[in-house]
């Protein structure tokens, strides 16, 4: 069972066993019925909405908690895994492992609102079917596709989905609002969104009565922006997170040197902006306080309607704004103007603190454990078989639909020495669209799960045993080097990548490589900070997620890929490659320790 603390309103009878309307203190949640198998998973996510509670768990199910219902919380059934979940005032959705996402709600399905319905399959765009993330609003639903194409569906009374909200107030089907989008942030009772493209330019659109949407003094008197409008004033750095309350929008951003700053905008309603000022402000500016010291850095920060809380590296967890509920968990019901830090009880989980996360709702709030999540490489190839930019073979299905692949990657997975290509064309050009992206998901990802009837078809022309691991190691070990379409240069040396391997491992070169569909150039790159050495370590972990066995690991080489792996921004595996490089360490520390013990005992043996 998790570590889960709750504090703000308590009205979900079923939810916390107490008497108490507003639990002021951060209270240890457990779940009836812990005895049940579903409940001694572990929590994976937690989404807060206005009126809903999801628990989504490791193993790929949910559960929801409504308030002011005496029934117990149901379990969501949807027979697909469960990857992500997200409630808002009106709404709730869940995103799949298979990129479907099922939704209900009054703007969703006014004739069955209690009812999930997949609205992935409701997009025009059969190519835009794929999902990769949801986010929900006030009464709005937000999906990025796996071709980063911005989708909003539900209320767009305010002008939320990024169209005039006179002539289109409610969209039952997802409508494109933007493409090539990295990014969609929003908030439970929030009738505004943002959108980040590949190029940190932030676009956004929604109710703006209060300055919520950042775009400074000039456009204050614009209470709806019915189009996607870029902001031009932007604070300088990366932007790490947006979240939106009702009437005020809060981001996070992280400078050259690492140091994460958070930025307000809008009302000052509740102290919601984290200033102690009356006023609106319409333009982002900087939240201060002596909490934030030099060396301690934000990990992450939620929004509920009228408060906020952070959660930073020295495991300090600050909130401010409204707590009329206690849902600041400070132990009293005054809100805060500026930010205070909150008394946490001991927590029985030792481990690092990022493993802790925050859900606020409507005046409530929640702060759990959840531990780490590592990149699947199965996983990874499904993902990298849904995106299209780099397809370079086509298939034809039954009814003449063109599917098409990734050539490399069937080379390497189809069984070699074979003409493996025209069987599997055969086999597909009976197959509908459906069981032909089953069927390659199948060759990606080597299993046999997704559709056992069709797996059979073709296990005869697919490596059965190999790994996913081996399949990549294979692509770094042949020296074809037609196959390698990237160079990162550094100093006096040249590193040859495959992008396909480039976009699964990292989120920097997945952002540079699919901003700019078709772009397939060959980009050079130049960083220095790394060592040959150190290089090699981190060319090596990219195809087959181990170290070589002759490579000598030292302090430096650590603190080397350390930085590494935050420059790059690795999808880490399990075991990922910081752990992998401390175990070498020890280990080869540990053998060193033994020879030096041997050779005394040799020395002594000799006099």
């Amino acid at each position: 069972m998790n570590d889960c603390l709750f504090f703000g309103s308590n009205q979900y009878p079923k939810l916390i066993k107490n008497k108490l309307q507003k639990i002021t203190k951060p209270t240890q949640f457990k779940f009836e019925n812990e005895n049940e198998n579903e409940n001694e998973k572990q929590i994976k996510q937690i989404s807060t909405g206005n009126f809903s509670i999801i628990f989504l768990f490791k193993n790929g199910k949910a559960i929801e908690y409504l308030k002011y219902s005496n029934q117990n919380p149901e379990k969501i059934q949807i027979e697909e895994n469960i990857q992500k979940v997200t409630a808002g005032s009106y709404n709730e959705a869940i995103l799949t492992i298979e990129g479907n996402v099922f939704a209900k709600g009054e703007n969703i399905n006014p004739e069955k609102a209690n009812k999930f319905i997949n609205i992935s399959s409701l997009i025009e765009d059969k190519k835009d079917r794929i999902i990769e993330d949801i986010i929900s609003g006030y009464s709005s639903i937000y999906l990025l596709t796996s071709n980063q194409n911005a989708y909003g569906i539900g209320s767009n009374q305010y002008g939320q989905l990024g169209f005039d909200s006179e002539t289109l107030k409610r969209k039952e089907k997802p409508i494109l609002m933007m493409k090539n989008v990295s990014k969609i942030f929003s908030g439970i009772s929030s009738n505004h969104v943002f959108l980040l493209n590949s190029n940190q330019e932030l676009f956004v659109c929604g109710y703006n009565e209060y300055g919520q949407l950042g775009l400074g003094e000039s456009r204050k008197e614009e209470t709806k922006i019915k189009k996607l409008t870029k902001i031009q004033n932007i604070p300088k750095g990366k932007i790490i997170d947006i979240q939106c309350g009702y009437l005020h929008s809060i981001m996070l951003i992280e400078n050259e040197d690492g140091k994460r700053k958070l930025y307000s905008c809008g009302y000052y309603s509740f102290n919601g902006l984290g200033k102690n000022r009356d006023e609106h402000t319409y333009g982002f500016t900087e939240i201060k306080s002596s909490l934030f010291e030099n060396n301690d850095n934000i990990l992450e920060f939620s929004c509920g309607n009228s408060h906020t809380l952070i959660l930073t590296s020295n495991a300090k967890l600050i909130g401010f704004g409204s707590n009329y509920y206690g849902q600041l968990g400070t132990g009293n019901t005054e809100d805060q103007s500026i930010p205070i830090q909150i008394e946490l009880p001991k927590l029985r989980f030792n481990e690092n603190i990022s493993n802790y996360h925050i859900s606020c709702g409507l005046n409530k709030s929640f702060f759990y454990y959840s531990s780490p999540s590592f990149s699947n490489l199965e996983e990874d190839l499904i993902k990298l078989f849904r995106r299209k930019e780099f397809c370079d073979i086509s298939f034809k299905t039954k009814n003449g639909e063109i599917i098409e692949a990734h050539k490399l990657i069937l080379k390497y997975r189809l069984n070699q020495n074979q003409n493996e290509i025209e069987k599997l064309q055969e086999i597909i050009s009976k197959k509908s669209i459906k069981e032909s992206n089953q069927i390659f998901e199948m060759i990606y990802s080597n299993n046999s799960k997704i559709n056992p009837k069709l797996y059979s078809e073709i296990k005869e022309i697919i490596n059965l045993n190999e790994k996913i691991e081996e399949t990549i190691k294979r692509i770094y070990l042949n020296k074809n080097e037609n196959e390698k379409d990237f160079i990162i240069e550094r100093k006096e040396k040249q590193y040859k990548f495959p992008k396909l391997i480039l976009i699964m491992r990292s989120e920097l070169y997945r952002g540079m490589f699919l901003s700019v569909i078709n772009d397939k150039s060959n980009k050079v790159t130049d960083y220095s900070e790394l060592s040959n050495k150190s290089f090699q370590i981190f060319e090596y972990w990219i195809y087959s997620n181990q170290i070589k066995d002759e490579i000598q690991i030292t302090q430096e080489i650590i603190d080397e890929i350390q930085i590494g792996i935050d420059y790059f921004q690795l999808n880490q595996t399990n075991p990922n490659l910081f752990d992998l490089l401390i175990n070498k360490f020890n280990n080869q520390n540990y053998k060193k320790k033994e020879e030096k013990k041997e050779e005394k005992k040799e020395k002594c043996l000799i006099f």
